[in-house]
């Protein structure tokens, strides 16, 4: 996590920065906003428990650590915690020890989770096209996810090369 620090003065935005950036406020605020309710309507899944079990469906053997998967959902390790649970709960995930060493926990998408995961996609993807991709033309989302990327990576360095290669 990248800690800023205030400045000896401060490093006012000029109005074209200012132009630039009112609008990246807005999609900060609007689009998960928008995603959830989709999630929640469609599937009556958060959107964040949509990420967990899309990242669990992608991952091999449909597992992945605990921890790497609260970092892809970019999540707390406590949040992920409260919400496997609530998974575990409906069928859709459960939790087991890692065999190669038993220090961590695995999160493994159940067959039951697989199906959700399958019914719940379309209306994901849907949205994230009507909201996001055809917005943008195929040179403009590569830029996009080009700079969405650089500015990850000052939130987590290294990380966003990581979970999202480009």
């Amino acid at each position: 996590m990248v800690t800023v620090e205030p400045a000896e003065a401060p490093r006012w935005l000029s109005a074209g920065e200012l132009q630039a950036w009112l609008p990246i406020g807005g999609l900060l605020l609007k689009l998960p906003a928008a995603l959830d309710a989709q999630t929640l309507r469609d599937s009556g899944l958060s959107h964040f428990e949509y990420l967990v079990l899309a990242s669990l469906s992608e991952a091999p053997d449909r597992t992945r650590r605990m921890s790497e998967l609260a970092a892809l959902a970019n999540g707390s390790l406590s949040r992920l915690s409260h919400v496997v649970k609530r998974l575990e709960g409906r069928g859709w995930i459960e939790r087991r020890a890692c065999p190669s060493d038993g220090r961590y926990t695995n999160a493994v998408l159940t067959a039951d989770g697989w199906e959700k995961v399958l019914a719940s996609a379309p209306g994901h993807v849907a949205a994230v096209r009507t909201l996001v991709l055809d917005a943008l033309s195929p040179a403009e989302l590569e830029q996009f996810g080009e700079m969405a990327r650089r500015i990850l990576d000052r939130l987590e360095p290294g990380d966003a090369r990581t979970a999202f290669p480009a």
